[in-house]
């Protein structure tokens, strides 16, 4: 039996598969096209966050209703993310100078 946190609150690639409800393969091909960012573990093992669970759900979404192919996904998921980074700092500015004027 597989074991699906590998760390508190982290997943391996097979739990992430489950909780998205794609193939392990297709986890293993957003790694090698830069989708997802896991974190190297024991042996080489890949540990993925739980935000990680969000981000395959999208890619999924934008590839189904706008067609998209894996290798646009990443620049689709890289702007949808700096356009959400954008909309923070416009409802929160105060907090956005705080982080920037920390060394």
């Amino acid at each position: 039996m597989t074991t699906l946190l590998v760390r508190t609150g982290w997943l391996s690639p097979d739990a992430l598969a489950r909780q998205t409800g794609v193939h392990p393969d297709l986890i293993r091909r957003f790694v090698a096209l830069g989708l997802l960012d896991p974190e190297p573990g024991q042996a080489g093992a890949l540990h993925f966050r739980q935000r990680d669970v969000a981000r395959v759900l999208r890619a999924q979404r934008l590839r189904a209703a706008l067609g998209l192919n894996y290798a646009s996904l990443g620049l689709v998921l890289d702007l949808l993310d700096r356009v959400a980074a954008l909309e923070a700092t416009q409802r929160h500015p105060a907090r956005t100078r705080r982080r920037s004027d920390s060394p």
